[in-house]
């Protein structure tokens, strides 16, 4: 089903002096201006698009690429203020509304807010909220599992550490101490599940995964290599001393590691890491 706030590749279907109609099966034909198409665009050929309402309601395409879509959330700049509410930059020529009954706090212009991206169900606009919590229901149920690639916004602090949320849909924490890299409010990043706790409360980590242990494992064999193949720390070492040396906890220093060994790459020694001349 072809939706407002979605993107989707539809088909020329007719040509007009002000643009080309693309066929978006139950919304019927609608318009993709002169100033957004592409150069020798012929009939029946698709293009990739994002549809929304015009200033008049109507649907109306465009290829330009929002920062967000709808049931999205995002983190974005307010550029106007008026007796309405505020407006946000969205990646559109045609600015994203935030009523005055959906900002969580009086928003300011160049300040930029986490919000979400919804359909107003009095007109069928695009809107935005920024009281983010009423779209996160922590007790709808998830198929979230340990050790899933996920995406995350972050998107407050608490006295454990950062408040995230998952894939648009569940709060997660990523814990202060597990943190080797500088987090800010309104970041996106991968991360992974952790652990789901009998609560239903998920924890979370930027750390896991195969492709993140061969990243690791990588930053320490740089490092050996520019330390004459030693380093005078290994699995029984302080982990703040692992964190300064190669930015990643123990546990994740561990793991490399003990991959490395494995594969006959280092030896592990009494008073630190040795990479084995081949």
């Amino acid at each position: 089903m072809i939706e407002i706030g979605h993107s989707y590749e539809l088909k020329v279907i007719k040509k007009v002096d002000f643009g080309v109609y693309l066929d978006a099966a139950e919304l019927g034909e609608i318009l993709l201006p002169n100033r957004h198409l592409p150069e020798h665009v012929a009939l029946g050929d698709s293009i990739q698009v994002f549809l929304y309402l015009d200033s008049e309601d109507r649907p109306v395409a465009t290829t330009q690429s929002p920062k967000a879509k709808v049931g999205e959330f995002a983190y974005l700049k307010v550029v106007d203020s008026t007796e309405i509410g505020a407006f946000l930059d969205w990646g559109l020529d045609k600015d994203l509304l935030v009523p005055f009954a959906e900002q969580h706090r009086p928003m300011e212009v160049e300040h930029s807010y986490i919000v979400y991206l919804y359909i107003d169900k009095r007109d069928g606009r695009i809107t935005a909220s920024s009281k983010i919590d009423k779209f996160l229901d922590d007790l709808r149920p998830h198929q979230f599992r340990p050790q899933q690639k996920v995406d995350l916004l972050i998107a407050n602090t608490t006295d454990l550490g950062f408040k995230a949320i998952i894939n648009n849909s569940h709060w997660g924490v990523l814990y202060q101490d597990e943190v080797f890299q500088r987090l800010s409010f309104g970041q996106s990043k991968k991360g992974f599940i952790k652990s789901i706790r009998a609560d239903g409360k998920i924890d979370l980590s930027l750390q896991g995964g195969q492709e993140t242990r061969d990243k690791y494992a990588k930053i320490i064999l740089i490092y050996l290599q520019k330390q004459n193949g030693f380093a005078p720390v290994h699995d029984k070492s302080d982990p703040q001393l692992i964190s300064r040396l190669f930015g990643m906890s123990k546990g994740a220093f561990k793991k490399a590691i003990g991959g490395l060994y494995k594969q006959r790459i280092i030896s592990i020694e009494k008073d630190g890491i040795r990479l084995i001349q081949s």
